[in-house]
């Protein structure tokens, strides 16, 4: 006959003596040489700390050139100051300041007596123009020479220069208005027209008029009234004098030809 014996389970207490013996998550049990039970504590994760890099002056230099304040941030905070004589007075004394000598300096002044009533933001183009020219209709007759205008309007970009073609409508009456931009538009093509027709206004960029001047495309000698669009801002809030190109090429023009017509006291200068 076969015997079988059953193991005794267990007890509770063997139970929770087995599992005071296992290893817990922070210790690990491994044999050593003599096989006796040796007890090693796991290693705890060290805190990383990300080093910040060091500041040099190359990356300083460029977060101040990142503050640097823009044209429109300082212009969207100064209200509309409309432009008076003095404006450009002062513009010139700067430009030529450390170029020319003081003589040179005096002979570049315009005398005030150059000067039309300079807009006071009330105006629109056309009673602008009625209030600095009464006497148009008259000018208007008696202008036949060609290749010349009665009077020159210069803005700082093609789109302005039509925007105000479009705005003196109730002035011009039925005059024969010129565009005087590089946009679309040939230098040759501009010359054709001045030399074949009688137009009695131009409108346009400083640096396409000095090239007409410069080409003898253009004569100033008829010219009665000189206009700079000088309180009007584009979408950055800068005026024409606050663009760096339109502004040298205004003065480069006022210097060739103007001042020393103003001077004369032939041409007549109105800040719009």
């Amino acid at each position: 006959s076969t015997c079988s014996t059953e193991l005794p389970k267990p007890s509770s207490d063997a139970l929770d003596d087995e599992a005071i013996e296992k290893p817990s998550e922070e210790t690990a049990i491994h044999k050593g040489p003599d096989s006796k039970p040796v007890t090693k504590k796991r290693k705890q994760p060290t805190e990383c700390f990300l080093s910040q890099p060091e500041e040099t002056p190359g990356s300083t230099l460029k977060a101040k050139k990142r503050k640097k304040k823009k044209i429109s941030d300082v212009l969207e905070k100064s209200p509309p100051k409309p432009g008076v004589p003095e404006d450009l007075q002062n513009l010139l004394s700067q430009h030529f300041g450390t170029k020319c000598s003081v003589i040179e300096i005096e002979e570049l002044k315009l005398p005030d007596s150059s000067f039309l009533p300079a807009n006071d933001l009330t105006h629109s183009f056309s009673s602008y123009l009625k209030e600095i020219c009464p006497k148009w209709a008259k000018f208007r007759k008696n202008h036949e020479e060609k290749k010349s205008v009665v009077m020159l309007v210069i803005c700082s970009s093609a789109l302005r220069s039509l925007e105000l073609i479009k705005s003196m409508t109730a002035f011009k009456g039925d005059c024969r208005v010129l565009k005087l931009f590089a946009k679309h538009i040939k230098i040759k093509e501009q010359m054709n027209m001045l030399e074949k027709g009688v137009f009695h206004i131009g409108v346009g960029t400083p640096g396409r008029i000095k090239a007409l001047v410069e080409q003898d495309g253009l004569c100033l000698n008829s010219t009665k009234y000189i206009i700079l669009d000088w309180n009007w801002r584009d979408q950055k809030l800068r005026r024409m004098m606050d663009i760096p190109e339109i502004k040298k090429e205004t003065i480069d023009l006022l210097e060739m030809r103007i001042i020393k017509l103003c001077r004369e006291g032939s041409v007549k200068l109105g800040l719009f």
